[in-house]
């Protein structure tokens, strides 16, 4: 253990080393984050929670619900094949893998799409059963291109981990860039011309997307090799990697699945609210917790690789604690300020107080989640570390029950806010799951003193409490805009959460610092 710190008890220099190369790669990644949600702001300021924006995120839904979770899949299991060809092989190997890897989806691509061109209308009325004239229409006209567009974003996310594979990572957030300008654009067209042109941004997006990193690919050594070979063997040695993940995946994809198709029932302008209140929601997780994840996880790998147990064990339980000392005031602040929050961000143009009322809600329900979500990605990869897949997939799947449940049990008393609210009882059902898992299959106690844990929720609790107080106050005796007010707030938050950090002696809070300090020096 002494080997993985310093005397003062600070992170070693290659903890060091890696925290700060995750941290530069992690502002890249909010820099892209925060570009599509410019994207999102620009999408209500011209169609709010209007059909045609329900009939857009079913269009995009529908497909990912049927094949995200296969692609997803086979992609993570190409990284350490590829490795292997590459290792143990030659870049002509690699090639010849990537090469076949990307004939195979491109014909299951080509024959989903066909399946989404065909019959638009049927999957509209199996998945969408509440939508009717206008909305059915175009999101069955909007199915015929969406599902055309797996075609390129299929192959580009093979093409993405060949990069990383590589070592190349920045110009595929700069690619991403290019794809959300593209939907931006085509969304200021679409809303000044025909609707029926929105979905073509995501089309030409994707193809861009592809055709970028395809030349990227070749940059780094890709030469696409039209090889007949033998796909099968190619199949063998993917599908026994690939099932389990997709399995797992498919938790993600039911639960989207069973929201959408409840949610099309409800009042027009339900599935952008739980569209819009979403994308609040993992926007924040991204500027918070996804960050701390990707600081976290490597040196977990890094440590279970090595056959020190002792660093895996120990370094779980500073990140579940930095997890929830990170999160939990990002959630009840959420919760607090759910109505300022979409009013600053969304309301302008056709967003109008009705749709920040109609979203609001859904951001609440999801915001009591956002926790429990973070802390599942942590403790899901502290089991993929240990090499332990089937237990995270089965939990998914309990998560996937709870989530229907409370979704049967709330949908007619709370409409969409249910919805909202039952996504987030499966993230607390599956992190609980996780964690319990952890100890009773790994021996592993990731939360070692509760006494910490709840010294952490007083310290959330009393500043958010005490920020929100002083909000209405400034809101009763001076005028600012709501900006001004919510920033003010914010800050008294913050000065006293790490006060009162300091003062119940939260040891992580140095840990936090010291990263801080090191990238500012930097």
């Amino acid at each position: 253990m002494e080997n993985n710190k310093t005397e003062n008890n600070l992170p070693s220099q290659a903890v060091q080393n890696a925290a700060k190369t995750a941290i530069l790669m992690a502002v890249l990644l909010l820099c892209s984050k925060l570009f599509g949600f410019i994207r999102e702001t620009v999408m209500a300021a011209f169609y709010g929670t209007s059909y045609i924006v329900d009939a857009y995120v079913m269009a995009q839904a529908i497909p990912t619900m049927l094949f995200a979770g296969i692609f997803t899949s086979l992609a993570i299991a190409y990284m350490p094949l590829l490795s292997e060809k590459m290792e143990q092989g030659s870049q002509k190997e690699g090639n010849l893998f990537t090469s076949r890897m990307i004939h195979i989806l491109i014909a299951f691509s080509v024959v989903s799409s066909l399946i989404g061109l065909i019959f638009s209308d049927q999957l509209t009325a199996f998945f969408a059963k509440g939508f009717t004239g206008r909305t059915a229409f175009l999101t069955s006209s909007y199915l015929k291109i969406s599902f055309s567009y797996i075609i390129f974003s299929s192959v580009a996310g093979i093409l993405e981990y060949y990069l990383q594979y590589k070592g190349t990572f920045i110009p595929q957030i700069i690619v991403g860039y290019v794809q959300n300008g593209i939907l931006i654009a085509v969304i200021v067209i679409s809303a000044h011309t025909n609707c029926i042109i929105l979905i073509y941004g995501l089309f030409f997006g994707n193809m861009i997307r592809m055709i970028l990193m395809y030349f990227l690919a070749r940059k780094r050594e890709f030469n696409h090799i039209l090889h007949p070979g033998n796909y099968s063997s190619v199949l063998k040695q993917i599908m026994p990697l690939a099932i389990p993940v997709f399995i797992g995946s498919c938790g993600t994809q039911i639960n989207v699945f069973v929201d959408k198709y409840l949610a099309s029932d409800l009042a027009e302008g339900s599935i952008a609210a739980l569209n819009y209140g979403n994308l609040l929601n993992t926007t924040i997780m991204t500027l918070s917790t996804s960050i701390l994840s990707t600081i976290i996880f490597p040196k977990i790998s890094q440590s279970n690789a090595s056959g020190n147990r002792e660093s895996v064990i120990s370094i779980s339980r500073v990140g579940v604690t930095l997890t929830i000392l990170i999160s939990l005031p990002f959630a009840l602040g959420a919760i607090v300020y759910c109505n300022e929050i979409v009013q600053i961000v969304f309301e302008r143009g056709a967003f109008d107080a009705a749709a920040t009322s109609l979203t609001k809600g859904a951001y609440r329900y999801y915001a009591i989640g956002m926790t429990f979500m973070a802390l599942t990605t942590l403790l899901t990869n502290v089991y993929y570390s240990l090499t332990d897949t089937r237990k995270p997939m089965i939990f998914s799947l309990a998560g996937v029950a709870v989530n229907v449940v409370v979704n049967l049990l709330l949908v007619d008393s709370m409409q969409h806010e249910g919805l909202a609210l039952g996504t987030s009882c499966a993230a607390i059902a599956n992190a609980c799951l996780l964690y319990a898992g952890l100890r009773k299959n790994h021996g592993i106690n990731v939360i070692l003193e509760w006494g910490k844990i709840i010294r952490i929720a007083i310290a959330s609790s009393i500043s958010v409490g005490v920020s929100f107080l002083s909000y209405k106050g400034l809101v009763a005796t001076i005028w600012m805009p709501r900006m001004v007010y919510l920033g003010i707030a914010v800050c008294i938050a913050i000065a006293i959460y790490i006060s009162l950090l300091k003062f119940f002696k939260i040891e992580e809070l140095r840990f936090l610092t010291f990263l801080l300090k090191r990238r500012k020096a930097e």
